[in-house]
C-alpha cells in the first residue's frame, strides 16, 4: 500500500478482539464493539509550530496504541478498513 498521511496524521489498523468472553460465550459481530486499540500503519512527518519548524510525531509504524472510540475517519484502503486520525486523537502506546 503506497498511502503516506499528511502533517500530524497516522494510518491505523485496528486490532481485532477476542470473540469470546472469559466465560465462554460466543459474540456476535452485531454485539462486538470496534475495539479502541491498534497498529500503526503509516505516520505523516509532523505537526508544524507557527514558527515554520517541525515537531516529530511521538509514534512510528509498528507501534501498538490506544485511541479514543468515536476517533478517526474510516476509510478503505487496498481492501482493508483502516483508521486515518490526528496524533492527538491516540491516548497512549502498549508496550
Amino acid at each position: 500500500m503506497a498511502f503516506k498521511p499528511l502533517h500530524d496524521r497516522v494510518l491505523v489498523r485496528r486490532v481485532q478482539s477476542e470473540e469470546k468472553t472469559k466465560g465462554g460465550l460466543i459474540i456476535p459481530d452485531t454485539a462486538k464493539e470496534k475495539p479502541a486499540e491498534g497498529e500503526i500503519v503509516s505516520v505523516g512527518e509532523g505537526a508544524r509550530k507557527d514558527s515554520g519548524e517541525l515537531i516529530a510525531p511521538s509514534v512510528k509504524s509498528g507501534d501498538r496504541v490506544l485511541f479514543g472510540k468515536w476517533s478517526g475517519t474510516e476509510v478503505t484502503l487496498d481492501g482493508e478498513e483502516l483508521l486515518i486520525m490526528k496524533e492527538s486523537d491516540i491516548l497512549g502506546i502498549i508496550g
